[in-house]
C-alpha cells in the first residue's frame, strides 16, 4: 500500500490521510457534502461552490470523466473535493479528460482514500465548517492553527460574477430576457434559450438604469455563492424593479427577492445539497424532487407582513422552496428547475415566466 501523501483537517480537530489528485496544493475552505450519485461534473464546475469543499457521499468518483457539453461555468471556482474512492481510467464515449486533469488545470485541489461517511456524519451533527486540504507532512498543529485562523471571503459573488455582459441568442426568438450573473450556471441559460429567449448576461452590479435600457421582457437572477446579504447591488435593483418587469429568481436569486421585500434569511447548519430533496408545491399539492446546494435559507415565519406569499415548501424540515408576489410580477424558488433529477418535473417554473411574459406584453400592447 502507498504512503498517503495528502490530509485534511477540520475546524473541530479532526484529521484524515488520503491520497491527493488534481491540483498539488493547500486550500482553506468551508466544508459541506453533496449526497448526489451522479453529476459530478456539474458539481464541481458549479459557481456555488465556490470557497467550499465538497465531500461526495456517493463511493465512487471520477468513473465517467469530465466532458466539454456539460460545465456550469466556464472556469470552475470550487475550493476542493473530497471523495472515498476515485477512477482515473473513465468509460465513457463522451469524456474529453479525466477529472484530476481538470481539477488541476483550475487550481483546485482534492483527495481521496478517506471515510467520507464519518466526515458527513460529522457535518450532519456538528453543521458545516472550516478544513484545509495540505500535505501530509504538514504537522497537525500548524494545519488547525492555519484553519481557526482563516476567514469564509463575503466577495465571492463579485469574483464569479462576468466583467462584462455577454450574450446567448436563439432562432427566431419570442423574448429577450436579462440575467444578472452572481455565478449563473450555464443550464439555465440554455433552458431560457429553448423557452424561445434571447439572453442578455450582465453583472452582478449592474444597476436598474442600465437593465431598463435594454428593454429587456423579463429579469431572472440566477444562482450563486455566499451569504444574500452581501449581494445588496441585485437586493437594490429588486426593490427599484418590482412592479416594472417580470423577475424570476433561482436559488440565490430567490434568497435575494425575499430580502428585497421585506423576508429575511438565515444560515442552516449544514444546508441541502443533493439531487432527491422532496418539495411540495402548495398551490397544488403534488411533490416534486429537487436538486439543490445552498447555504442559507427564507425564513418561512418572516414572509408575514410582506407581499411574499409562499408556494412551495421543503418536505424534510418545512424550509421555504418558493414565495411569489403576483401584483409585484415575481416568483422564486430556492431549488434547480434546471436540474431537476425527475422527468422534467420543474420545467414548469420557466413556462411561468414565459406566461408572464406574455401577458406583460398583451397588456403593453391592449395600452399602446
Amino acid at each position: 500500500m502507498k504512503p498517503y501523501n495528502k490530509k485534511i483537517v477540520l475546524e473541530n480537530g479532526y484529521e484524515f490521510y488520503g491520497y491527493g489528485f488534481g491540483a498539488d496544493k493547500e486550500a482553506i475552505n468551508e466544508l459541506v457534502f453533496n449526497t448526489s450519485m451522479v453529476g459530478y461534473q456539474e458539481i464541481v464546475s458549479d459557481p456555488s461552490y465556490t470557497d467550499q469543499m465538497v465531500c461526495m457521499t456517493y463511493p465512487l468518483i471520477g468513473n465517467y470523466g469530465m466532458t466539454d457539453e456539460d460545465y456550469e461555468t466556464r472556469v470552475p471556482t470550487m475550493g476542493g473535493l473530497i471523495v472515498r474512492e476515485y477512477n482515473d481510467l473513465p468509460s465513457n464515449f463522451r469524456y474529453t479528460k479525466t477529472l484530476s486533469e481538470v481539477l488541476d488545470e483550475y487550481g483546485i485541489p482534492a483527495i481521496s482514500g478517506v471515510d467520507t461517511r464519518k466526515i458527513t456524519r460529522i457535518i450532519r451533527d456538528e453543521g458545516s465548517q472550516k478544513i484545509i486540504i495540505t500535505d501530509a507532512s504538514v504537522p497537525y498543529e500548524t494545519a488547525l492553527k492555519r484553519v481557526k485562523a482563516y476567514e469564509i471571503p463575503t466577495d465571492m459573488v463579485s469574483r464569479v460574477s462576468c466583467k462584462k455582459r455577454w450574450y446567448s441568442r436563439t432562432p427566431n426568438h419570442k423574448f429577450d430576457v436579462v440575467a444578472i450573473d452572481c455565478g449563473i450556471k450555464l443550464n439555465i441559460v440554455r433552458k431560457l434559450n429553448e423557452k424561445g429567449c434571447n439572453v442578455t448576461v450582465v453583472p452582478y452590479d449592474t444597476t436598474s438604469e442600465e437593465i431598463l435600457n435594454m428593454k429587456p421582457d423579463g429579469l431572472f437572477l440566477s444562482n450563486g455563492p455566499g451569504n444574500p446579504e452581501d449581494v445588496q447591488p441585485v437586493i437594490s435593483v429588486v426593490r427599484e424593479l418590482k412592479g416594472k418587469l417580470p423577475i424570476f429568481g433561482i436559488c440565490l436569486g430567490h434568497q435575494m427577492i425575499s430580502l428585497a421585500l421585506g423576508a429575511k434569511t438565515f444560515k442552516m447548519k449544514f444546508g441541502h445539497r443533493g439531487g432527491n430533496h422532496p418539495v411540495m408545491n402548495m398551490e397544488t399539492g403534488k411533490i416534486e424532487i429537487t436538486s439543490q446546494n445552498h447555504s442559507y435559507a427564507v425564513d418561512c415565519d418572516s414572509l408575514r407582513g410582506t407581499e411574499l406569499k409562499l408556494t412551495h415548501k421543503n418536505l424534510l424540515d418545512n424550509t421555504a422552496e418558493g414565495v411569489e408576489s403576483m401584483e409585484n410580477k415575481l416568483f422564486s424558488v430556492q431549488y434547480h428547475p434546471e436540474s431537476a433529477p425527475g422527468p422534467q418535473d420543474s420545467a414548469y417554473l420557466f413556462d411561468k415566466f414565459i406566461k408572464l411574459m406574455e401577458k406583460e406584453a398583451e397588456q403593453y400592447a391592449e395600452e399602446n
